[in-house]
This record gives structure tokens, sequence and C-alpha cells, in this order.
């Protein structure tokens, strides 16, 4: 175990005791087992949230009840100004102007803020946001507005430096990785939901964002040779008591170590080792929480935790099928080339 890893298990420790609180107040609630004994954590699981992960800069750990509800009913309020009838246009709009790619029917945000009001899905570093880079390490911003240059590899899950080449565009733009899948997992957007499938030696986590799935052994085999590197890792998992443990290491240089946010990147992931936490704390509650260790890139580790919900079924995501996006970005960029060399 890390020295990392050790200062956190602490806090890690006894937000899951905030978090489960009211369901050990519950005798009546047993945590389900399956056949072999595990606990019981398959299933649909829903995690959206309006819990930003990165604490804001003038807000306190934890909300009160008031600016809970006064949080949620805003948005309550901003959903439904945003489902409003469009606008009637009877002229176009003027040429090159944005004309959108959303309308708010597509976006799934959530409702609430996590059980236990902290105004960060971040809970170490104290401060709820992600900690200082190491010297030398750059964290990429790019804009979903406009691209913005750069180079390569492109390790934004969203947004790009430019239409020259499908290379510069993000990992989620090119249907490689989900913007919110991960891992780790962070909310994000739409589509928010993965699926736990268990056996006795494996369990199987299925992201309904570009369908990917992770199959994770439990029966402790070695991570695979450093030299074969993955999207989304090499994972291990093991029950520790009755929370599911899930190691990833072995990720791709063309990954970020981590990314705030979809058009964010720090580092790449050659150096992240990524361990995820599993708890069934209620019937309808699965605590999921991540610790990012990379100190080749942060100066302390990052831990977050997200109290995921029972979820309903899953939709089937295609990407890649269908995916004009990306090709209409790099014909349109074609296009505009040719007609500003009068062609």
């Amino acid at each position: 175990m890390s020295k990392w890893r050790t200062s956190t298990s602490v806090v890690v420790f006894t937000l899951a005791i905030v978090v489960a609180g009211p369901v050990l107040a519950q005798e009546a609630w047993t945590l389900p087992r399956t056949a072999d004994g595990d606990p019981e954590i398959g299933g649909v699981w829903d995690f959206r949230t309006l819990t930003p992960l990165q604490r804001p800069g003038d807000a306190a750990e934890q909300l009160t009840d008031e600016e809970a509800a006064a949080i949620e009913e805003r948005s309550r309020q901003a959903a439904i100004e945003a489902d409003r009838p469009s606008e009637i246009r009877t002229e176009p709009l003027p040429v090159g102007a944005p004309v959108g790619g959303y309308n708010n029917f597509w976006f799934d945000r959530g409702a609430g803020v996590v059980d236990d009001n902290r105004t960060s899905l971040i809970v170490s570093p104290a401060s709820g946001r992600v900690p200082a880079l190491q010297p030398g390490v750059e964290m990429v911003r790019l804009s979903l507005g406009e691209d913005i240059p750069g180079g390569q590899p492109v390790r934004v899950r969203a947004a790009g430096i430019g239409a020259s080449h499908w290379k510069d565009r993000g990992l989620a733009e090119r249907c490689l990785l989900g913007f919110n899948s991960g891992p780790p997992i962070v909310p994000a957007g739409y589509n928010q939901n993965f699926q736990v499938f268990q056996t006795k030696d494996h369990v199987v986590i299925l992201h309904e964002m570009v369908h990917d799935s992770r199959i994770v052994p439990l029966d402790r085999r070695p991570h695979l040779p450093e030299s074969i590197r993955q999207w989304m890792g090499d994972s291990r998992g093991y029950w520790d008591g009755d929370t599911l443990v899930v190691e990833s290491k072995n990720f791709t240089d063309q990954t970020s170590s981590f990314s705030p946010s979809v058009t964010m990147a720090a580092g790449d992931g050659t150096t992240l080792n990524l361990t995820e936490r599993f708890t069934r704390v209620a019937d309808d509650t699965l605590l999921y929480e991540f610790t990012v260790d990379d100190p080749q890139t942060f100066t302390e580790p990052i831990v977050a935790q997200i109290p995921v919900k029972r979820g309903d079924m899953m939709f089937e995501y295609a990407c890649h099928e269908g995916n004009y996006g990306l090709d209409n970005i790099l014909r349109g960029a074609r296009e505009a080339e040719l007609a500003a060399a009068g062609q």
C-alpha cells in the first residue's frame, strides 16, 4: 500500500460511514449476497449528479439543506426553460454562424446533489479540487466553441486542435472512449449509467456510453506485461471485505492520466495507477470511489466519491455506427480550404 493510499484511507472510510449512516440505522436492510457469498452489486447503476467534480472557489465543504434545495430547483427551472419550443426563424442564420449540436432533450444531468450535500465529488485533497501539477506537466485546455491549435496525441475526450486529420479530434469524437465512462467514471452530459455482471471469478463493468466493457478477473492473476497498453487499462479485482476493489494500470499514452472535464487533460496514461472501490451501502445505493495515483503528474493523489443510484434499463449506445459528425468535420474543413483557394 502506498503512502498516498494510506493517507487517504481515513478520509475515504469516514465518508463511507457518512453516506452509509442512514442505512446503518435501518436495521431491516441486509446486504444481499450472491450464491458464492459475495456482496450483490450487479445491475444497472446511475451516476448522474448536480454535484461538480471540483469545489467552486467560494463554496464551503458542504451545502445546507436549503442551499441544496435551491440548486436543485434552479436546475429544474433551467431545464423547463431549455425545453421551451425553439424560436421560429423566417430567415436563415448568417453564413458560418453556429447552429448548435444538441438541444436540451439529449442531456441527462441529474436532478439532485449527492446524499451528504458535499460541494465536490473530490474528497481529497481537502480543497475538493485537482491538486497542483508536477513541474513541467501541462493541463491541456481545449474548447467546445472553437479549435485551439496544439499537438498530437489529443488526449481530451471532446473538442480538438484542428480538422486536418482525424487524430486532431478528441477521443470521444473519434468514438474511442466515452467522455464519462473513464475509467475513472466521472459524471458528464448523458448516458450516465453502467451495468455490473458478477460471477465467482470475474466482474464485468459495461458502460452505457460507447458500450465499452471492462472484464475484471478476481483470481489474483498478475497484470499484463507493461509492454501491452490498452485504452481502458488492464484491470484486476478482489474483494476487500464487502468492497470490490478494481486496480487498473497499463493505460496507453494516447489517453490522459486524468481529465477533470471533457475539454481538459493532464499527463498521459502510462504513469497512471487507478484504484476503484464499489461498496453496496443501501438497496438503491452503490458507493463508487476512485483514486488517481500518479506522482509523475500530480503532487498528490486524487480521491473522489460518488453515491450512484439504482438505475433502469440501459440504452444501446451507437457511436461508430453512423458517426457522420467526424466525417463532416473533416469534409467541411476541406470544403472551406477549397473555397478559400477559389476552387
